[in-house]
């Protein structure tokens, strides 16, 4: 009963949030959560621009047992390795997600060892499953119709679109083998052909109008 009554107040909390903007989640285990620190705010410029958005320059931060998750439609996470989450975290996270939140997950190669099980703390009876190209994730405002755009090349792996799902609605997002983040960064810090960039960008903005709208 708490737990539902708990939702209830998180929907309205969602419904009145007045800005829609995304912040970065600061996790526990070792794992570099603050890595690619210009990637977000080039994303946010791009969204704004292209997508309508109106986000705040800079993405906030924050914990993934706190309350203040629920200020945000989008919470980010990325880095290279491990990752930790408390029972209560956990459950946290758990209804967030439930009551309309959205996690985005982009491995900044290395965290696909550590990740599944801290996920199975929040949906323990769910696997991550790929997303297929035919989901509107790949064609809502840019179109990729083959899936995943593959940004760095790590080991020669294609990139791959995970999920998983609450109530039949795409809740958690794991980008594996693409490296969006490192796409999103300052030309000078990668020096990709701003092609690669384009696509790393575009792809990010789908995420972000994904999130936002559903």
């Amino acid at each position: 009963m708490r737990n539902v009554f708990l939702c209830m107040v998180l929907c309205v909390a969602f419904a009145t949030t007045k800005a829609q903007n995304l912040a970065v989640l600061k996790y526990k285990g070792g794992g570099d959560w603050y890595s690619n620190p210009t990637s977000l705010p080039n994303l946010i410029a791009f969204c704004n621009e292209n997508i309508n958005t109106a986000m705040n320059d800079n993405p906030d931060t924050v914990d993934p047992g706190s309350i203040d998750i629920f200020q945000y439609p989008l919470i980010h996470m990325t880095g290279h390795g491990n990752v930790f989450f408390t029972d209560e975290e956990a459950e946290n996270l758990r209804n967030y997600l439930q009551s309309g939140g959205f996690l985005h997950i982009d491995d900044n190669y290395g965290m696909s060892e550590y990740l599944p099980k801290e996920l199975k703390k929040i949906f323990p009876n769910q696997e991550l499953v790929e997303i297929p190209a035919s989901h509107p994730l790949f064609s809502i405002a840019f179109k990729f119709p083959q899936g995943l755009p593959k940004i760095h090349e790590h080991d020669g792996k294609r990139p791959q679109a995970l999920g998983l799902y609450s109530d039949n609605r795409l809740v958690v997002l794991f980008t594996t083998e693409s490296d969006l983040g490192d796409g999103w960064e300052d030309t000078e810090v990668h020096n990709d052909p701003e092609s690669v960039r384009q696509k790393a960008l575009q792809m990010g903005a789908n995420i972000i109008k994904y999130a936002f709208e559903h």
